[in-house]
């Protein structure tokens, strides 16, 4: 019998911003769980008709402290950053861009792009990385059958594949198609900490089910996970995995920082087109305004203490 213990996060609808904004539905951060591994943020949108929701156009804006990773299930995103990378996230293809002491970038949707469909993740960078230079990888794993599912690791390893894509702290990546009425059983690294997020179809995870748009959280001790699909037709999954994260952090607009005033010191950097974040090429609109500071002070955050 698997005792493994699930909690259910639920996600929230957030607005992008606009006149047409895309809804996203965010399942990290929560009140009750900052973090899995040293995945920080989840926001899973779509399948949205571009005709309706406009699309993607996100304006140059910036990160510190961060990895953003980038996954499609449909549609197709420019992205160009100040690193001077121009490339285009596809389905089943891995973009990674390391923020560390400051990056700027845009994501916008193609004009062939008829439906956008997909997740949008951040990793946090821990405090001996966070002020890495910027850089981005691109990869594309090749789809793995197993026994019922087809695998695609974009980080870490799972089932025998492994990512060639390196990261600041031990991780894991993966989309998971399971069959109709499937049951899978998949050997995970005891050490880490695990988030299964459906986006479609009714998926257990363990004993819990999961319906699409949730997020099941595992904690650690178990070397084992087992998923069923319990829907008439395919079922889709993102595995997110990590060891615990145990460093303190705010996350504010797109900055991570550990305490309030890196905050502010991001913010106004970026207010005032500092070097710090380099120059987008090639967008045809202006940057994006940092939002206004809150009256309060930023408290840093961190998981509950573990079992």
């Amino acid at each position: 019998m698997d005792d493994t213990e699930v909690e259910v996060l639920t996600a929230r609808d957030v607005p992008l911003g606009g006149p047409r904004a895309m809804t996203v539905r965010r399942t990290l951060p929560q009140r009750s769980r900052t973090l899995i591994g040293a995945w920080c943020f989840a926001d899973h949108y779509g399948p949205d008709e571009v005709a309706s929701s406009g699309g993607m156009d996100v304006a140059p804006h910036p990160h510190t402290g961060l990895q953003t990773v980038s996954w499609l299930f449909g549609g197709e995103i420019e992205h160009r950053d100040s690193l001077g990378s121009h490339a285009f996230v596809r389905p089943g293809e891995l973009n990674l861009m390391t923020g560390g002491h400051g990056i700027s970038h845009t994501e916008v949707s193609t004009p062939g792009t008829t439906v956008l469909h997909g997740v949008q993740l951040w990793v946090a960078l821990p405090e001996r990385h966070r002020h890495t230079a910027r850089d981005f990888q691109h990869h594309a794993p090749k789809p793995v059958r197993l026994d019922g599912a087809e695998l695609r690791v974009f980080l870490g390893t799972l089932a025998g594949e492994t990512s060639p894509v390196p990261t600041f702290t031990p991780l894991l990546g993966a989309e998971l198609l399971l069959d109709a009425g499937a049951t899978v059983t998949l050997p995970v690294d005891p050490a880490f900490e695990h988030g299964l997020l459906v986006d479609a179809g009714d998926v257990r995870l363990a004993g819990t089910l999961l319906r699409p748009a949730e997020l099941g959280y595992a904690g650690t001790g178990h070397s084992a996970l087992t998923l069923t699909n319990e829907s008439d037709g395919p079922a889709r999954t993102v595995l997110l995995g990590g060891t615990p994260f145990d460093e303190e952090i705010v996350m504010w607009w797109n900055f991570i920082g550990r305490d309030h005033q890196d905050i502010v010191e991001a913010r106004e950097e970026w207010e005032r087109a500092s070097e710090r974040f380099g120059h987008v090429d090639g967008y045809p609109g202006d940057r994006l305004p940092a939002p206004a500071l809150p009256n309060a002070t930023l408290t840093p955050r961190r998981n509950p203490p573990r079992a």
